[in-house]
């Protein structure tokens, strides 16, 4: 079973590997995503590309008017600062952004729930070159008024004090309200339990110091906030379907 998922796994590299994809089609797939903004900085932050739902989002008639510029350019106040400042924080220190709760600009001039992700893209001697993102809109799910701002400084928390004890009724308390309702909410906006969204909060950062460093297994599930080897592998592996090792060596 092992060698099967093994060979699947270096298949699937040398495919990516040997395929030619065309921006335009990125762009136009990207097009068909009408709650969900899409984008690609360059290493200054700079729109390079964008989708149709992101122009909308600004009031703006065509994606010319994005392209060559960076979010506070385009959008005023907050709204245009603080995408700024996230993007030369990926793109100075090269860890992403994982759906990250907050406010964004929608015209006109009404703020609305959405989850942000930022990753950083690399050339081939592993520079950073730029990064690629989308911002997911939540108006379907949850309006303006049913999350109070305390929930985005919780989930905020989180990001930066995975590596501790952290658990669902801490967060809560950090969001003011109580357990049930903080999980329901959480629920809503991310499909998984809070327990579960701090779990993966923890493989994912995991997942990255397996590919970017040459921290042993049991350091890393030390400094991502596991218990000890045997319960980062076991959670690993439930989430990704390989161990920890298994993970780095293929993607070596």
């Amino acid at each position: 079973m092992k060698k099967k998922n093994s060979t699947s796994i270096t298949g699937l590299t040398a495919l990516a590997e040997d395929l030619q994809l065309d921006m335009r089609h990125v762009e136009h797939i990207a097009d068909l995503m009408h709650d969900t903004a899409f984008f690609v900085k360059d290493a200054e932050g700079r729109y390079v590309m964008v989708n149709q739902s992101l122009v909308e989002r600004h009031g703006l008639e065509s994606k010319s008017q994005m392209i060559g510029h960076r979010p506070c350019e385009v959008c005023p106040g907050d709204f245009g600062r603080i995408p700024t400042e996230q993007d030369a924080q990926v793109l100075r220190t090269g860890r992403p952004i994982i759906e990250r709760l907050e406010l964004f600009w929608r015209r006109p001039n009404m703020p609305v729930w959405g989850l942000t992700s930022k990753m950083p893209m690399r050339d081939k001697q592993g520079r950073i070159i730029g990064l690629i993102g989308i911002s997911k809109d939540l108006t379907i799910l949850v309006g303006p008024q049913e999350i109070p701002s305390n929930v985005a400084l919780a989930l905020r928390y989180l990001e930066s004090a995975f590596t501790q004890p952290i658990g669902p009724a801490s967060l809560a308390r950090k969001a003011g309200m109580s357990s049930a309702r903080f999980a329901r909410l959480i629920k809503r906006i991310h499909g998984i339990s809070p327990m579960q969204l701090i779990t993966k909060t923890r493989i994912t950062a995991a997942s990255r110091q397996l590919m970017e460093t040459d921290f042993s297994v049991a350091q890393i599930a030390h400094e991502c906030g596991f218990a000890d080897h045997s319960a980062f592998t076991r959670a690993f592996r439930s989430a990704t379907g390989s161990t920890p090792t298994e993970f780095r060596n293929a993607r070596k």
